[in-house]
């Protein structure tokens, strides 16, 4: 399968360095040099790509979704900091009939870990003796804070029925490559979850795990769908 990669920084490299492991060859790389105004984006350097795996900034995030999904072109959107545009990509994928996939993180254990985040916020919404928070480190490069993660996981225990406040906070500091941290705390105990990334190349994996997924399929779907099933077209 040949694979295009939007956004060759080191996310980017590190996406092409695991690509054969998933049984892609990288055909196309875009970044800075190559795509500054989108330039690249055109028809003869997508002929023959099965899935272009995104990882540039929010800035660009959204203009690269629309274009490759008017290219035809299946896409892993990795970049995050761009989901006040969710409606803009979902009617670029619909009206062009392509498939993507997107996430605040495409950690497997991430993903686990805000289920169980999810369900400790659905045990606890009624007991009013237990506060919340989420926190969350990054490198210093990160351009997004909170991550998206973060507010992704806060979301998800609004949604599971949590609606007293939760004390959101961040951290970018060196090259911490992330750690999420949900916490419920009452005058009798604290509930800690956390979640350490290691390196980057869990990101990476489920990347092209989702890649691999998503090719010769149509519709908007979330990670979680990849993994754990929900079928449907979201």
């Amino acid at each position: 399968m040949k694979l295009a990669i939007v956004g060759y920084g080191r996310m980017g490299r590190l996406v092409e360095q695991l690509a054969p492991e998933y049984g892609f060859e990288t055909a196309l790389k875009l970044d800075e040099y190559n795509n500054t105004s989108f330039e690249g984006m055109m028809e003869a350097n997508f002929k023959g790509i099965d899935v272009a795996i995104e990882f540039s900034i929010p800035e660009a995030a959204i203009e690269n979704i629309e274009r490759l999904a008017a290219l035809k072109v299946n896409s892993v959107i990795g970049t995050t900091g761009w989901l006040t545009h969710m409606n803009r990509a979902k009617s670029a994928v619909d009206s062009h009939g392509t498939g993507l996939v997107w996430s605040a993180n495409y950690s497997i254990g991430v993903n686990v870990f805000a289920r169980l985040a999810s369900e400790a916020a659905r045990l606890l919404a009624d007991e009013q003796a237990y506060g919340a928070w989420a926190w969350e480190i990054h490198h210093h490069t990160k351009k997004d804070a909170p991550s998206g993660t973060l507010l992704k996981l806060v979301d998800d225990m609004r949604k599971a029925g949590y609606r007293r406040q939760i004390d959101e906070s961040s951290n970018r500091a060196g090259a911490h490559p992330g750690t999420h941290e949900i916490g419920f705390d009452s005058a009798a105990d604290t509930i800690t979850l956390r979640h350490t990334a290691r390196s980057r190349e869990g990101f990476a994996r489920g990347a092209l795990k989702a890649a691999q997924w998503i090719k010769g399929k149509k519709g908007f779907y979330e990670f979680s769908e990849v993994l754990f099933g929900g079928g449907t077209c979201s």
